[in-house]
């Protein structure tokens, strides 16, 4: 979103969730913090936060190493990868190049200044690591910073950042706004335990793997690229899919009619729009209008292959992705059912048509490279 569309749709949102009673509200960001003054505008996000709750503690926890994100001295660092090489992120080969957002700075605090926020503190990791980290949160506070950032490198940082956190929201009856990751998920269960008293986890054994899958991919990364031809030497049928083509409204009947084919025989597809940011694939223009445009109809050709077969499981690869898909299919509501791999979780949709149907989301950088076989054996992680 704009950050006048941000300024429409986040506070009923945020307000309904207030008046549910919440002692924190998480505002979920990317591990990559992918985001610009123009679009998926965090600093935004943050404005409006502060204004609709507590203005004086709003923590930042953006690192998460189980799946390759470290934030040391307020830097980002990421994996290429599951397990790859790493790369501060302004140097990444997939979030230098990201097609909305890509991303030339690797320091958060910097990120969120061009975005138009004023001081943002930081709990370095020497501090988290010397047993300090109390003492500069409290000396940061008392400077009036507009959020506090989170160093985190090792998994063991993460109980420590969560009872540093957990201790402010006890200390006022004020709901705190905060911004992260799952890694501020994973810091709070770690090291608050009045957040993890009211965790009841109850995943559920996945749908049996008794049929064939279908794949959206409308990510443009190298891992989706990779996890793509990995499938296609598991058995996977790929299906080349024309962005143009489907953006102007002339989506192939004879791709839909032949992923049809494909799964009735028993065999899982993947359709996709690019196999990797060399693709030569591409659109008539490269703004955010022409992207949305392209979700939008791969999310129409998910619906119409859907309306002929009747799936029990399917996968969407992308963040852009995922969210035009979802919408099409018309999916209101998941609930948890199990996890594909690190980053990667399948959710059950809760009513409309698809009820019951698993949905695996996953972000163009997530996941194992045989993610998708994963997916169609129903094989937790």
């Amino acid at each position: 979103m704009t950050p006048a569309e941000m300024q429409v749709a986040l506070p009923p949102a945020f307000a309904a969730l207030a008046a549910a009673g919440v002692r924190l509200l998480h505002y979920k960001v990317c591990t990559t913090f992918d985001s610009a003054p123009g679009i998926g505008c965090i600093g935004e996000a943050l404005r409006i936060g502060r204004r609709m709750f507590r203005p004086d503690f709003v923590p930042m926890v953006v690192g998460q190493p189980d799946i390759g994100r470290w934030c040391a001295f307020g830097t980002l660092f990421a994996a290429f990868g599951a397990e790859g090489e790493v790369f501060r992120l302004d140097r990444h080969p997939v979030m230098s190049r990201h097609p909305v957002t890509p991303m030339h700075e690797a320091d958060l605090r910097r990120v969120l200044q061009a975005q138009g926020v004023g001081r943002v503190a930081l709990v370095d990791l020497v501090a988290l690591e010397s047993g300090a980290g109390a003492a500069t949160l409290a000396a940061a506070l008392r400077e009036a910073p507009e959020a506090v950032l989170f160093d985190v490198v090792l998994p063991s940082q993460m109980a420590t950042i969560g009872a540093l956190i957990g201790a402010q929201v006890e200390a006022d009856a004020r709901p705190v706004f905060a911004i992260g990751s799952s890694g501020l998920q994973q810091a709070l269960l770690a090291g608050w335990p009045a957040a993890a008293a009211r965790i009841r986890p109850q995943a559920s054994a996945p749908i049996a793997p008794a049929g064939p899958v279908l794949v959206v991919a409308g990510s443009r990364a190298g891992v989706t690229a990779r996890q793509i031809t990995t499938a296609e030497a598991a058995g996977f049928a790929l299906l080349a899919l024309d962005p143009a083509a489907m953006v102007a409204g002339d989506a192939s009947e004879a791709a839909l009619g032949e992923a049809e084919r494909y799964l009735r025989q028993g065999r899982s597809v993947i359709a996709h729009t690019s196999l990797g940011p060399d693709d030569k694939r591409g659109l008539p223009g490269a703004g955010r209008a022409e992207f949305d445009a392209l979700a939008a109809a791969t999310g129409r050709f998910a619906r119409d292959v859907m309306a002929r077969v009747k799936l029990a499981r399917i996968g969407i690869a992308g963040g852009d992705t995922s969210s035009g898909v979802a919408r099409a299919l018309g999916v209101r509501a998941l609930s948890y059912a199990w996890r594909c791999g690190p980053g990667v979780t399948v959710g059950r949709v809760s009513g409309g048509a698809l009820d019951g149907v698993e949905i695996m989301l996953k972000g163009g950088q997530m996941g194992p490279p045989d993610v998708f076989a994963r997916l169609a054996r129903a094989e937790q992680s």
